[in-house]
């Protein structure tokens, strides 16, 4: 399963990038406007400093909901680089902008993602990704966990290319869960990542085994 981190943060970005498992970056606007990051220009540049740290795919959001105004978007944020992804939203127009960018060989995630069927349509248009957001469905008390298996299953029944991008990752069992599951890709903050390492059983191993080397010396 390949990680993303969610996050427009550089320095987190860094981080993940630098512990050599990170594989591609997602932000928004949200996640922009976090990091104190506003207007068009400093937003296009500041995708071009992720793409300098991360050498996997960068997803990047248009704002746009109309058809014109999202190829508009997604073609000036496809040329700022090889590595960026035009970020569509699951709408009807969107749904043709996915088709638009697929035949001309732009790679796009389409997100906000919560059934079945809406990842069915992303995919026969055409998506790279597509991005069911898990925790937002477990805020709602649906199984975000069943969704990206559900998934799973449709697109090895047809063979589709598109990979399924878990977002909306709240926790370490999110991530571990979404690998027994088969999701291509998961998206979440470094936290998420970093929980990964954790189990008292190696701390207190750890320690033992320092304060023993000690006692020998």
């Amino acid at each position: 399963m390949k990680f993303f981190i969610d996050t427009a943060n550089l320095e987190g970005i860094k981080e993940a990038q630098d512990l050599g498992i990170l594989d591609g970056v997602t932000t928004n606007p949200s996640l922009m406007a976090k990091e104190g990051i506003t207007g068009q220009q400093n937003i296009l540049d500041h995708y071009l400093k992720i793409c300098e740290i991360s050498d996997g795919d960068v997803s990047a959001e248009v704002i746009s909901t109309d058809f014109d105004g999202m190829v508009k978007e997604g073609e000036i944020l496809a040329a700022l680089h090889p590595n960026i992804v035009v970020k569509i939203p699951m709408v009807k127009d969107g749904i043709k902008a996915l088709k638009y960018f697929s035949d001309k060989g732009i790679k796009t995630n389409c997100t906000l993602i919560f059934t079945a069927g809406q990842a069915l349509l992303a995919a026969k248009a055409g998506a790279t990704y597509v991005s069911p957001f898990i925790g937002r469905l477990d805020d709602i008390g649906y199984d975000g966990i069943e969704l990206i298996a559900q998934i799973r299953v449709i697109f090895d029944n047809y063979l589709f290319e598109t990979e399924i991008l878990a977002a909306s990752i709240r926790n370490t069992m999110h991530v571990i869960r979404c690998a027994e599951v088969g999701s291509d890709v998961m998206t979440g903050p470094l936290s998420s990542i970093l929980g990964l390492l954790k189990h008292p059983l190696t701390e207190s191993g750890l320690a033992q085994f320092l304060a023993d080397h000690a006692k020998g010396n």
